[in-house]
């Protein structure tokens, strides 16, 4: 899995920070995270665009890649370019985990 997902009906790729819009046009928000099952947005204001190589920075405003587990809700910094291979809470199998942006 990479920092960005596939959108199946329009096979147009959707990356981190991107503004996405409904059918009618209307703004639904920027991406915010991204799994197997397609992408979560963010309304809030200043979540900026960024790739997996983003070195990260604690200032206020800046976002972080992180990881998330589905099942326990475990949140942990992303240190390589790919999610771990199971969660180290809850021992969750990889397929779990998806891409997180974080303060």
């Amino acid at each position: 899995m990479s920092g960005s997902s596939q959108d199946l009906t329009t096979n147009r790729r959707i990356a981190f920070g991107e503004t996405v819009y409904a059918e009618d046009g209307t703004e639904l928000g920027r991406v915010r995270g991204l799994d197997e099952h397609g992408f979560y947005v963010s309304t809030a204001e200043g979540v900026v665009a960024m790739s997996v190589e983003h070195d990260a920075d604690s200032k206020t405003g800046i976002k972080e890649l992180h990881w998330r587990c589905w099942d326990c809700g475990e949140l942990g910094r992303l240190e390589a370019a790919d999610l771990p291979e199971a969660c180290p809470s809850c021992g969750a199998p990889r397929e779990e985990l998806y891409y997180w942006q974080q303060d």
